[in-house]
């Protein structure tokens, strides 16, 4: 009865806006329209949207044949754009922590075939002084929401970013690789606990692949046997 009555009071928002939906956690109609889930043809390595149906073999987008990436299986959500675009920039500058749910739910879904070799799941480390601006790792809160829906180890510590970097924002693909270089460390204590573990890489947003490469680098330092990614959202280049 208390629940009815909260409901009623309160009734469930879509997560974007503030029309009303069935469940709460859910798009509204307006919403999920504007929200593109990658699914279907999509680039092992990266998750982005491939033209055609695909032949079964190994299927790449043009920036992953141009530039070999460091990690094996790769898996995006949805699309950077639209209301996907909006739902990454809440979660990670709005304090909307509790978006991390169902954009894991999404995630889950995604990437269900690297989830399904139980690897460990590993957040993209942020620097401590952004992590005391935001209060919290967007990755981190993505990977730990993962863990709770999939029951896989969640090992937030074992990355470490020891320098702060310029925002990327801007740079072309060979300075965003550069400025990331020997940036990200496995952990002087933690990082041991990837040895010999498949690793699943998580952060919010894949744009050039640079943090990823350059994680993905790190876990193999920490004796890594293999290493997969999963992001919530892939930035797409224009058709």
């Amino acid at each position: 009865m208390m629940q009815r009555a909260l409901a009623l009071i309160y009734p469930d928002q879509c997560i974007l806006c503030a029309s009303l939906v069935d469940r709460r956690g859910a798009l509204c109609a307006d919403c999920w329209s504007e929200t593109i889930f990658l699914r279907g043809h999509t680039c092992d390595h990266c998750g982005a949207r491939l033209t055609g149906a695909g032949d079964g073999m190994a299927d790449l987008c043009d920036d992953c044949i141009a530039m070999p990436r460091p990690w094996g299986m790769g898996r995006a959500a949805i699309s950077y754009e639209g209301a996907g675009r909006r739902l990454v920039l809440v979660l990670k500058h709005g304090d909307r922590t509790e978006l991390a749910l169902p954009a894991a739910g999404w995630m889950a879904a995604a990437g269900r075939d690297i989830l399904s070799e139980q690897p460990v799941l590993v957040p993209i480390p942020i620097h401590w002084t952004r992590r005391i601006a935001r209060r919290y790792n967007q990755a981190a809160e993505l990977s730990r929401a993962l863990a709770g829906l999939t029951g896989l180890s969640h090992e937030p510590e074992a990355l470490f970013r020891r320098a702060k970097t310029g925002l990327q924002d801007g740079k072309t693909v060979d300075e965003r690789y550069r400025n990331l270089k020997d940036t990200i460390v496995p952990h002087s204590k933690y990082g041991r606990i990837l040895a010999g573990k498949h690793v699943c890489l998580i952060d919010d947003v894949m744009t050039s692949g640079a943090t990823y490469a350059a994680a993905s680098e790190a876990c193999r330092k920490a004796g890594a046997h293999k290493i997969s990614v999963l992001a919530l959202a892939r930035v797409e280049k224009a058709a």
